[in-house]
């Protein structure tokens, strides 16, 4: 088990939140991939992938054809994906992916977040440096399969990590952020069948040891700032 395995373990935050929340953000995400490559998962990887995803997340079919759908109407779907960094409180670095229509908005809302916790926004690259940004993908797990044959093959289309998640019956392959059509056209030549794909970031030092009351601190400012109907996903360097 490598460092992927380690930080999954240990991070054990929170990607989403309720499950209208989930769709939202699960929305925004066919809606961009909609937007930057085509409605048609067919000839779009990465839109076929988040497909896959939200299906995986029981998304309803309508709300998923209505996301796609979206990327198509000039008024609506005009989503950026923004990325905010900064420390919280007791030094904890935390960096914020969003999907907005309103920079202005979403920028003052994460500023007074830091803010009310002690923490501070920080500029662009201030903790990015702490993290690895990773492509991820689930695979559901095949009885017998050979896991060392598979992490050797994969290898060569840029997987780093790859283990089992025995409870959840998925096989988690990691690689570095520019493998991810590689490893995903290899999933899919393999007909091996896709549970979800996307992108993960993980620490690359040690993680902050924290007291339970400095723990507690941290956690709130994470909640608040997941709970934001701009911010898609939220990182730190908590243990």
């Amino acid at each position: 088990m490598g460092r992927a395995f380690e930080y999954r373990k240990a991070r054990k935050m929170k990607r989403w939140g309720n499950m209208s929340r989930t769709f939202t953000r699960l929305g925004k995400e066919l809606t961009i991939a909609a937007k930057q490559g085509g409605a048609d998962p067919e000839n779009n990887p990465r839109l076929r992938a988040i497909v896959q995803t939200a299906r995986s997340e029981n998304m309803p079919k309508d709300n998923i054809e209505r996301a796609i759908k979206r990327a198509e109407e000039k008024d609506k779907g005009d989503y950026r994906e923004v990325v905010y960094e900064g420390y919280g409180p007791h030094g904890v670095a935390v960096i914020i992916e969003t999907a907005t229509d309103n920079t202005t908005r979403t920028v003052a809302n994460i500023r007074s977040y830091f803010n009310k916790s002690g923490g501070s926004l920080g500029t662009s690259g201030s903790v990015d440096f702490m993290f690895d940004h990773k492509c991820v993908f689930r695979i559901k797990a095949v009885p017998g399969l050979d896991m060392e044959a598979l992490e050797l093959e994969l290898i060569d289309y840029g997987g780093e990590e790859v283990f089992l998640e025995e409870e959840e019956e998925v096989i988690v392959i990691y690689g570095s952020f520019e493998s991810y059509g590689s490893l995903q056209k290899f999933i899919e030549e393999k007909q091996m069948e896709l549970v979800s794909g996307g992108f993960d970031r993980i620490v690359n030092g040690e993680l902050k040891e924290l007291t339970p009351e400095e723990k507690a601190d941290v956690e709130k400012l994470l909640e608040r700032i997941e709970e934001d109907d701009d911010v898609q996903n939220v990182y730190s360097n908590m243990a």
